[in-house]
């Protein structure tokens, strides 16, 4: 992905994650709550096979769908 794209995916999870402070739900593994930026960038990594920064920029728009699907879709 060039440069510009990653930056601009970047802003995009962290607004995600921002977006979901508080929103995840609870889980065994997490007792001092959930991380909502980890998980955004671990959902779009586990999604598309790699990091955000290694994902072609043919798939920008799709990374940019995914992420707004994860902020609509807390879980």
């Amino acid at each position: 992905m060039n440069e510009d794209n990653r930056r601009k995916l970047w802003i995009l999870i962290q607004e995600a994650g921002l977006y979901l402070v508080g929103q995840l739900p609870s889980h065994p593994n997490h007792p001092k709550g959930r991380n909502p930026y980890a998980h955004v960038a671990l959902c779009v990594k586990e999604k598309f096979g790699n990091s955000y920064k290694d994902i072609p920029d043919e798939k920008f728009q799709e990374v940019v769908d995914y992420i707004s699907f994860l902020k609509e879709n807390p879980s």
